[in-house]
């Protein structure tokens, strides 16, 4: 049977918020649909690990309604911040909400898509999606889950036949679809598009959903929904930190509520601790550069604060807001230590510890990927030099969290810095050879497998 009648429960939840959070929408009939990716181990969370080849393409090639779900695509409406511009004329405008299901941890979970065509959103755009982008975002969505990062899952990457023209890359070049798995798609900027029309009973309805659908609490507190956020979006930005990943767009209409990480455009992993890095070729300014990343997700918190204003006082927001620190540094120090392989000892040792690596990181240009391989559940060799003698000396107080005895451990670090990227794609677009893409995804998984 295609639907695992025990893992499979489909839900159609966000149609209780009403007509006016989204447009119902036609998915684009494209010429061809040849399938390149399906993630059969999310596919198995959500009870649809049992589809054919042809039925999976059929649902997200074609988008035919999954039994159960929703029988339209919704193109969600949101407003947001882009790069501290407040814009409101934003909304899906090359993807929409599918349909939505349960996973295996019953939470509720959308399928979303990225260039399935048109929707009154799109503005001047074509509402396609690239080959290469959904590369990409394969790529960068596999890796951060296997370094530990909260993130949508890329679920599956239909090639479409059509030619696209694109200013950032050489055209006329390849089209797809992309399917992804996330934990909701409900942004920060879906907030501030209520606050914007001053719908507060929308805005009371929204913060009701987030929290009984995503969250699973009883409640319709304002001031518990920014708690959450504030706490879920610190830790993404101590993950990202570990992770030495810059999302590059880190505008409100790009952070989820539930503090998952997703939608990767000009991303990039930094080859080594360079706070001032930066991934996308605009912003000129730097403001979500590497180092900069925990500040700019605070700052979108603050604009789901302010979005939240109509329904409460200041004081309680504000003070929740204030708590961002204090959430950041702990999750930060955890990530890093996880990262490493280590046991933590106290929150004053483990917080020197971690500067202290960050500090020789800084200073050294080691390569992030190469000294987290090195580092890993043993001593810090000692070809890393003196400078090296105080982080060693600390990290040799922290006790391995579980053996370093993966087969991935004798290889070499796997990394997805820009130079591997761009030799992945260039096999695809030369001569349709993807076996360097499947290998890069089961190293990743090798390496999620040995550090897990």
């Amino acid at each position: 049977m295609a639907f695992d009648p025990q893992a499979y429960r489909p839900e159609r939840n966000i149609l209780s918020l009403g007509d006016a959070f989204y447009d119902r929408v036609t998915a684009a009939n494209f010429p061809e649909t040849r399938l390149r990716f399906r993630n059969d181990r999310a596919a198995a969370e959500v009870g649809l690990a049992g589809l054919d080849d042809a039925e999976w393409v059929r649902h997200f090639g074609r988008f035919v309604p999954l039994p159960g779900s929703l029988e339209q695509p919704l193109a969600l409406r949101y407003h947001g911040h882009q790069f501290r511009t407040y814009n409101p004329d934003l909304g899906d405008g090359r993807g929409f909400t599918f349909a939505q299901l349960r996973d295996d941890r019953a939470r509720l979970m959308d399928l979303g898509t990225k260039g399935s065509g048109q929707t009154p959103w799109s503005r001047f755009g074509d509402g396609r999606l690239t080959l290469k982008g959904g590369v990409r975002e394969v790529l960068a969505s596999e890796m951060l889950e296997a370094l530990g990062v909260p993130t949508s899952r890329s679920f599956s990457l239909i090639e479409t036949g059509e030619e696209l023209e694109r200013n950032d890359e050489p055209s006329p070049t390849r089209s797809a679809v992309l399917v992804r798995l996330s934990h909701g798609h409900i942004r920060i900027g879906t907030f501030q598009r209520l606050a914007y029309l001053r719908d507060e009973d929308g805005l009371r309805r929204l913060t009701a959903y987030v929290l009984r659908d995503l969250y699973g609490e009883d409640s319709d507190d304002p001031v518990r929904l920014l708690s959450l956020v504030v706490e879920r979006t610190a830790r993404l930005a101590a993950r990202y930190m570990a992770a030495g990943f810059v999302h590059g767009v880190l505008n409100s209409d790009n952070i989820n509520v539930t503090g998952e990480s997703f939608d990767y455009g000009p991303w990039r992993f930094a080859p080594t601790w360079e706070p001032a890095f930066v991934a996308a070729y605009f912003d000129q300014t730097g403001l979500y550069a590497f180092g900069r990343q925990p500040e700019a997700i605070h700052w979108d918190a603050m604009q789901l604060a302010v979005a939240l204003r109509p329904l409460v006082e200041a004081e309680p927001l504000i003070a929740e807001l204030d708590r961002f620190p204090a959430h950041y540094q702990p999750a930060v120090t955890d990530a890093i230590l996880w990262r490493l392989g280590r046991r933590p000892r106290s929150a004053e040792e483990d917080r020197a510890t971690v500067q202290e690596v960050e500090r020789a990181l800084r200073t050294t240009g080691v390569g992030i990927d190469r000294f987290f391989f090195d580092a890993f559940a043993q001593r810090l060799p000692e070809s890393y030099g003196a400078e090296w003698d105080a982080a060693r000396a600390l990290l040799d107080r922290h006790a391995p969290r579980k053996p370093r005895d993966h087969a991935y451990w004798n290889g070499a670090p796997r990394s997805m810095l820009i130079e591997e990227v761009e030799a992945i794609w260039s096999a695809i677009a030369q001569a349709d050879d993807w076996a360097p893409f499947h290998d890069a995804l089961a190293h990743i998984r090798a390496m999620a497998v040995a550090l897990a």
